[in-house]
């Protein structure tokens, strides 16, 4: 189970789940991401769900093979468990009827980070639309801001 660490004001920090888009803009280089996830990974554990390693993997090129690999193995690997996969059902269910379709791999990502008490790290927030769901969104530039 996560852990949490306090901050200057007093508030915790609850411990990372990265989404896809953050592992992958981070492979690329893509500017400020290598240095975000450095951040984090100093500040608190750092979480990826088996279901964004599997995005990952099957976008990599031959040549980055090393790189992705020695990437996602130093975060937690979160697999994806009976309790996990019922939570990730009754999201898109919940949703559904609400008129909202959420993917697959979201859901898993979403209740992956609700089981364990995980903020999401996010490209995309409007993906994850769950109030109960602690999400920080990344900028083109690698900069988070708390989903508004």
């Amino acid at each position: 189970m996560a852990r949490a660490i306090g901050l200057k004001n007093g508030e915790e920090m609850k411990d990372h789940l990265l989404d896809s888009g953050i592992l992958i803009r981070h492979l690329r280089n893509q500017r400020g991401y290598p240095q975000l996830v450095e951040s984090l990974s100093d500040q608190t554990e750092v979480y990826v769900s088996s279901f964004s390693r599997l995005e990952v993997v099957r976008g990599m090129h031959d040549r980055e093979r090393k790189r992705t690999f020695d990437l996602l193995d130093s975060f937690i690997t979160i697999s994806m468990s009976g309790e996990i996969a019922d939570l990730a059902g009754e999201l898109i269910r919940s949703w559904r009827s609400r008129g909202v379709i959420l993917g697959d791999a979201d859901a898993i990502i979403a209740a992956s980070a609700l089981h364990n008490n995980l903020t999401l790290v996010t490209t995309n927030a409007r993906h994850f639309p769950m109030p109960e769901l602690s999400v920080l969104q990344a900028d083109e530039a690698g900069e988070l801001s708390m989903r508004s």
